[in-house]
């Protein structure tokens, strides 16, 4: 395998995915870099740490649960846990106030 410098150090051009986010890469979105040229210093990265941090952020991930989280839950169980909660509150009857 030959190496070119083009390959390492130009990312793909960025495709919208949103209003303020990019992607370049498949599964990494960044926020839009002209959005913060104004106040932050954009630096160029290689695509080869564009990806090692991609690949690692499940690593890290896992470290900080297992060093800091009592428990871990998923978005749809969070999301549940809320609908639940909202659930309850609906069917509970506001307190009864006496007129002063």
């Amino acid at each position: 395998m030959s190496y070119r410098y083009s390959d390492e150090h130009t990312p793909p051009p960025p495709e919208p995915a949103s209003e303020v986010a990019v992607t370049t890469h498949p599964h990494v979105f960044e926020v839009d870099p002209r959005l913060m040229e104004r106040w932050v210093l954009q630096q160029r990265f290689p695509n080869w740490d564009t990806l090692r941090i991609m690949n690692a952020r499940h690593d890290h991930l896992d470290w900080m649960h297992a060093h800091f989280a009592a428990r871990t839950v998923t978005g749809s169980e969070l999301i549940a846990e809320v609908e639940a909660e909202a659930a309850e509150h609906e069917s509970v009857p506001p307190p009864h106030r006496s007129a002063p």
